[in-house]
């Protein structure tokens, strides 16, 4: 198993790009035996994808691709044991208050981060049964 974690800028970010993105990314993970969490915001998507190493790669390559995302970057990847993640094909999140305010993530809060904050976010999000 294979996780990698990212951050981007959206592009056109509204409800109807969110739906379009999460309705996507669900489908083509399902497919591919893919799982893990997208936090999504106007100003920031932060995303985990967990699974077989070659696809979870393939998925991301499609990512970096996908006009909807600006400055994609890795900020975790590697071999893991097991999955945060493993019954949902991409469980999304909005980070309405628990996370970065904007102005943080404008002043690069996400990119100097260390990766453990980075991985206690999605801990705390795959914790949570909403």
């Amino acid at each position: 198993m294979y996780r990698i974690i990212y951050s981007s800028r959206p592009f056109g970010f509204d409800s109807s790009v969110l739906s379009g993105l999460l309705i996507d990314s669900r489908e083509n993970n399902e497919k591919h035996n893919i799982t893990g969490s997208l936090i999504c915001r106007a100003d920031i998507y932060l995303q985990m994808l967990e699974g077989p190493k070659k696809k979870v790669l393939e998925v991301f390559e499609k990512i970096k691709q996908d006009d909807r995302h600006l400055e994609v970057e890795v900020l975790s990847e590697g071999a893991i044991k097991e999955r945060l993640f493993p019954n949902w094909a991409m469980k999304d999140d909005p980070v309405d208050s628990w996370m970065w305010s904007q102005e943080e993530v404008a002043n690069g809060a996400v990119q100097n981060a260390p990766e453990e904050k980075i991985l206690d976010i999605f801990t705390t999000l795959a914790s949570d049964e909403r």
